[in-house]
């Protein structure tokens, strides 16, 4: 009968891939992004929006005059206006806001004093030939960036905080440590993403790192919920290890991981590649673009990060790190007394002829009857003990 191929064991959890047994792969790959990425974090740092940084955004109609106006002409426009007072502003990208006649573009520029800011605003206004109240200008402050980071640290650390007594209650402290661990290589890895790229960090991004929490949570719980009910009461039988049974639930919940994963990153791409992408809408860029990374993140980090941290703290527990030695030790016993399947176990110092010699030595052929060995002594008188002088037959 052929065998299933891998897909069909991948659906069935019986690919059997040694996802545990490699653990040190995977915390040596996990430790060297890690690493990249508080790197860029001292090198690059990040690209902070103007809710963070401070600046002047100005809003403009998308239509003026009878004509249309795209995003580049719209960013072109604000930044002849603006390098007109400061030739070193920088502006950034347009992102349009609405649609339709009530559709307009809103650029972002570096911090303009207020004067500053109302001449760029009368040379835009002069640029692109529209009324004085169609063109507005707003002053962002950096405190108000902080006062948002402020508190986007706090919901965080609430987060976690009640994410660890749950894991506690739920299963125990070790798997509370494992998917801790699991969560900030997600936060981390996702930020290291932003500074490396060059992604700009707004409120709505803030928002995402916050929401990739709780999605991160539900994949590893689904994983530990499977890998409590392969181990319990493993200490009491002798066929697998804690790690054994650990990887074994992994792989019966990798194509729910995956599936999940998928069907949570499909709608997350479209906002992301349509709605940012074809509709220019930037604050769904913002959102989507943290969504997508991080989501990507979590669900690999569940699967070769947070499994193989709690094998790693389980095998550190005395009466797992016995119950370990007795199942190795038994089947250390088993394997010297028993040849495994299409092997033989040859003594040592013989060969494979002497071998052979002694099994056609020793091995009657099918059909032949069983040699049985004579005993002549004492039967009534053998060659050796007939009586001499050739007695009276009777």
């Amino acid at each position: 009968m052929a065998r299933p191929g891998l897909a069909t064991r991948l659906y069935q959890g019986e690919a059997n891939l040694n996802i545990i047994g490699r653990r040190k792969l995977w915390f040596t790959i996990a430790a060297a992004l890690v690493l990249i990425s508080i790197g860029s974090f001292l090198i690059r740092q990040f690209e902070l929006g103007i809710e963070f940084a401070g600046g002047t955004s100005f809003t403009v109609p998308a239509s003026t005059a009878g004509a249309e106006l795209t995003q580049t002409e719209a960013q072109e426009a604000v930044e002849r206006a603006v390098q007109s007072v400061d030739p070193a502003a920088e502006v950034g990208a347009a992102q349009q806001v609405g649609s339709g006649a009530d559709a307009s573009y809103t650029v972002r520029a570096s911090a303009l004093s207020p004067a500053e800011a109302e001449e760029a605003k009368a040379a835009l206004v002069e640029d692109l030939g529209v009324n004085a109240d169609d063109v507005s200008d707003n002053q962002v402050s950096a405190a108000w960036g902080g006062a948002v980071t402020e508190k986007a640290v706090l919901g965080l650390v609430i987060f976690l905080v009640l994410v660890v007594a749950y894991l506690i209650v739920r299963f125990e402290w070790r798997m509370a440590i494992a998917a801790l661990a699991s969560l900030l290589l997600d936060l981390t890895l996702t930020a290291g993403v932003y500074s490396l790229v060059g992604f700009e960090v707004t409120p709505s991004t803030v928002i995402g790192f916050l929401t990739i929490l709780g999605y991160s949570l539900y994949d590893v719980v689904v994983v530990f919920d499977k890998v409590q009910e392969n181990t319990r009461g493993i200490t009491a039988g002798s066929t697998r290890t804690y790690g054994e049974a650990t990887n074994l639930a992994v792989n019966q919940t990798l194509m729910r991981s995956l599936n999940t994963g998928l069907v949570a990153l499909l709608p997350v791409g479209g906002l992301l590649f349509i709605g940012a992408g074809l509709l220019g809408a930037g604050t769904l860029k913002d959102l989507g673009l943290v969504l997508f990374v991080g989501m990507g993140f979590g669900v690999v980090s569940s699967i070769v990060f947070a499994a193989p941290v709690l094998s790693l703290l389980k095998d550190h527990e005395p009466k797992i790190k016995a119950h370990t030695a007795r199942v190795l030790a038994r089947r250390a016993q088993r394997s010297s007394d028993v040849a495994p399947k299409g092997e033989r176990v040859r003594p040592a110092g013989t060969t494979e002829s002497d071998e052979v010699a002694v099994m056609a030595g020793t091995t009657p052929r099918p059909g032949a009857r069983p040699v049985v060995k004579r005993n002549n002594t004492n039967r009534g008188g053998g060659a050796g003990n007939r009586p001499s002088g050739g007695g009276k037959r009777r």
